[in-house]
């Protein structure tokens, strides 16, 4: 059932709102009690907390099995975390587009939580360009931060208008930001 609240929150959330989406719209969607939502949940504050944590939590064990993997370059790090975030919004978009616009919705004591966890997530990333740099894949006066922040805007924000049924697909979109990324847009001479 916690897990049933859950969705229904995501959808009721990504289509309504955080704070146009009240609990009784939540059970009433499942035709349960308040009474089993507060079984599971302390408050809607909660659930958004909760959704919002199963989602970078996803994205930061992904994350890890990427960095840990002994066969990829720095290079094919990058692209795998890239292609991770755009693949993630074929079964993740109404999470990922509440863990963007909803974060704002959060309590203090739940921001801080989701919070630490983003920012290691972004500086995983920052990891794996610093890496590139060490290993001479990419240039050397890079400003890994922002470069790292730069590639993090593009592709985060994906979710809001790409569809992976679309005209590209997401290996198709991968690329094409792999490419911008690390090549630029210059006219090669």
């Amino acid at each position: 059932m916690r897990q049933k609240l859950i969705h229904s929150g995501i959808h009721l959330f990504d289509r309504k709102g955080f704070t146009e989406t009240s609990i009784e719209d939540i059970t009433n969607e499942l035709q349960v009690t308040k009474g089993t939502f507060y079984y599971y949940f302390k408050s809607k504050q909660e659930l958004l907390r909760d959704i919002h944590l199963g989602y970078i939590e996803f994205l930061l064990k992904t994350q890890e099995e990427i960095l840990n993997d002994p066969s990829k370059d720095s290079r094919a790090k990058l692209r795998a975390t890239i292609f991770m975030l755009i693949h993630s919004i074929q079964n993740q978009k109404k999470s990922a587009r509440i863990f963007f616009r909803e974060m704002r919705n959060l309590a203090p004591e739940y921001l801080e939580q989701n919070m630490e966890k983003r920012d290691l997530f972004r500086k995983n990333v920052q990891q794996i360009v610093e890496e590139g740099i060490r290993e001479g894949y990419f240039q050397e006066n890079l400003n890994a931060d922002m470069i790292t922040r730069g590639i993090l805007g593009v592709t985060n924000w994906s979710y809001y208008w790409f569809h992976p049924e679309g005209e590209v697909s997401d290996e198709q979109l991968t690329d094409i930001y792999l490419e911008m990324i690390l090549n630029g847009i210059n006219k090669k001479e």
